[in-house]
């Protein structure tokens, strides 16, 4: 379970701050499916660092399946991240220099999981994702839509606790979008907890639970199967 008490996230820069979360309090349940929306600006991709070991609060407890993580080190949040956490970003974050096999393989190397396990598990997600066809090719070589299906392969090759998804369909024309989020679905179906940053109604629609935040805060949460 993922649980945050009085979150508070401060930036301060040339004597001024800015107080990008002010007192977040949210559950979440394993296996659920959390839309977090808003406005630019109100908060979204500051919590979604947060939940996702990427940073610390300033204020506030951050409990991980069980885990205070609000005060970890960087160097120990990248370990528990290892693993448990894997990200879907709108801009796909593919490695330019690595195939789409070396991609998906590369949260696998960093667990140091045995050559054998790591082809049988890497060949299983790009078959799940209909993407085997390209695992030599290169991220450019791609279009949007196949670039996005390595990039979910990758981020849940290690078998995660919980995918983060941030604006995953943004750079994707509709028909590409709706095949993201149906392999999303997939994903949640089969157990696995995804927290997801959108902009678009449409998108928090296929989410069990929408997560409203205007400036820094939940002002509404709704619910729905």
């Amino acid at each position: 379970m993922i649980k945050t008490h009085n979150l508070h996230k401060i930036f301060t820069t040339d004597e001024v701050e800015t107080t990008a979360l002010n007192g977040i309090n949210m559950e979440i349940q394993p296996g659920e499916f959390v839309a977090i929306m808003g406005p630019s600006g109100c908060g979204k991709s500051t919590l979604l660092n947060i939940l996702g070991l990427l940073d610390n609060p300033s204020e506030g407890e951050y409990h991980f399946f069980g885990t205070e993580v609000a005060k970890m080190g960087e160097r120990t949040r990248a370990n528990l991240r290892k693993g448990n956490i894997g990200f879907v970003f709108q801009s796909f974050n593919l490695i330019d220099e690595l195939t789409v096999y070396e991609n998906v393989e590369l949260p696998l190397l960093y667990l140091k999981t045995p050559a054998g396990e790591r082809k049988k598990k890497v060949e299983a997600q790009l078959e799940r994702m209909n993407i085997m066809h390209r695992r030599n090719h290169f991220p450019q070589q791609l279009s949007g839509g196949q670039q996005q299906r390595v990039a979910i392969a990758r981020a849940v090759v290690a078998n995660p606790k919980v995918i983060l998804a941030d604006e995953p369909t943004g750079n994707l024309d509709s028909t590409n979008g709706l095949e993201v989020m149906n392999l999303l679905t997939q994903l949640n179906q089969g157990g696995t907890t995804i927290i997801m940053v959108t902009h678009s109604p449409h998108d928090a629609g296929f989410a069990h639970r929408i997560v409203n935040l205007f400036d820094g805060k939940v002002v509404t949460e709704n619910f729905h199967v």
